[in-house]
């Protein structure tokens, strides 16, 4: 009887497999070097008294029942901000099924570059002033001509660029990936960059010139990795190679910087530029929710991003991370409302977007279960695997007597990556 009893309280340790499923587009390296890693990893973490393996597949576009089950623990997303059909897909599995997601669909339709620099102008950051103009054009709508007839007022651009001041940047107040971008040195230049606008509804900026640095931070979770850009250069030699160009406690600051964007908004993978100017940091585009993860133009930062975004899936998938719903942004407003200074209201957001991203939780799980990645990557990607990949993205994007050459600069970039960097 006593065996009896005992072994009926006892529960036999399972093995779960969380999934993780790889939303993509035109994507092709990253996919192949995670898909490859997580399976040299062979990960088995033992977790509430079960043992957890981890697969990935890739998320196929096709009809979908809103009550269907989702087979995914976690969905990495790169194609929410422009494909609808796999955003809406990923809103149904997040809203039904609990599935998490990076990054949160919901904050990135609604919170555009504009409300970006609204909110953190609020917070305090230094956006460089910014306005808004309606645009230049208009498609036919059945109440335009009545809207714009009683409301639309005629306005100068000369003022309104003289308040900036030259030189000034132009652009889409909900663009990316410098589409739309122009330079202007003077109110002849403001008015012609207007007048070819068209019908988008533009931004006008004041310039940060000069400046010392011209830096872009990449957060993932509450990784983050500062790098040197040069946005004069070729794609392939924006990202700068060096490493520790920065004094620490302005590394730490941009870091701080990125971290409260990213929690404020709900964003798990994002990339903030900003120009540093005289010590002071100058956010310029921090809405960047889906960020470059090609190898084509990060090179020697590619493997970072790859160990970043496993240790963020595979941590998630593991403590099953809920998504946030609702974005509350009234911890972050309080502290803005304080009377205290720039460099404490950051350090009091900072803090606050370490405890929403879980980085204790985070770091924990990573040095007991993670321990070996770097060494599985750093092994990985001194394969002909990782040149494949390599080659395979080049391919695509660039002339074929050039896919050789390109192919051992980006590898070669990975190798010096590797020497400097690669077992962590």
């Amino acid at each position: 009887m006593t065996g009896r009893n005992s072994l009926q309280g006892t529960r036999r340790m399972a093995h779960i497999t969380r999934q993780i499923g790889l939303s993509l587009g035109a994507d092709i390296c990253w996919p192949i070097c995670f898909e490859a890693i997580l399976k040299r990893l062979e990960l088995a973490i033992p977790w509430q008294g079960d043992t957890l393996g981890f697969d990935v597949t890739r998320v196929t576009i096709e009809p979908f029942d809103l009550r269907q089950p989702v087979r995914y623990d976690l969905v990495i997303d790169r194609v929410t901000h422009w494909y609808y059909t796999s955003r809406e897909w990923i809103k149904k599995a997040v809203v039904l099924n609990d599935t998490y997601v990076f990054n949160n669909p919901w904050s990135i339709q609604a919170n555009e570059k504009h409300t970006t620099y609204c909110a953190m102008m609020r917070l305090g950051l230094r956006v460089p002033d910014t306005w808004m103009l309606p645009p230049k054009a208009y498609e036919q709508a059945a109440d335009l001509q009545a809207t714009l007839t009683r409301y639309a007022r005629h306005f100068d651009l000369g003022p309104i660029g003289a308040q900036l001041g030259y030189p000034l940047f132009m652009k889409p107040y909900d663009g990316g990936g410098w589409v739309g971008v122009s330079k202007v040195d003077d109110e002849a230049g403001l008015r012609a960059a207007y007048e070819a606008s068209g019908t988008k509804v533009m931004h006008l900026q004041s310039a940060v010139i000069p400046y010392e640095y011209f830096v872009r931070c990449i957060g993932l979770g509450p990784q983050t990795r500062v790098v040197n850009y040069d946005p004069d250069a070729p794609l392939h030699d924006r990202y700068r190679m060096d490493r520790a160009f920065l004094p620490p406690e302005l590394q730490a600051e941009l870091e701080d910087i990125t971290l409260t964007i990213n929690a404020f908004f709900g964003w798990d993978f994002n990339s903030c530029e900003a120009l540093l100017r005289g010590g002071q940091w100058h956010p310029i585009d921090f809405a960047n929710a889906c960020p470059d993860s090609q190898v084509t133009s990060l090179h020697y930062h590619f493997p970072w991003l790859i160990k970043a975004n496993l240790r963020w899936a595979i941590f998630c998938a593991a403590t099953r991370r809920r998504v946030r719903h609702n974005l509350d942004w009234e911890p972050f407003f309080e502290i803005a409302a304080e009377d205290l200074p720039y460099h404490e209201k950051l350090r009091r957001y900072a803090l606050l977007a370490r405890q929403i991203l879980d980085a204790d939780g985070f770091g924990e799980f990573c040095e007991r279960h993670l321990g070996h990645l770097d060494a599985v990557a750093d092994e990985f990607f001194g394969t002909e695997q990782a040149r494949d990949a390599v080659r395979q993205k080049v391919a695509a994007l660039f002339p074929a007597h050039e896919v050789d050459e390109f192919t051992e600069l980006f590898y070669g970039r990975i190798q010096r990556w590797r020497q400097a960097e690669g077992r962590g």
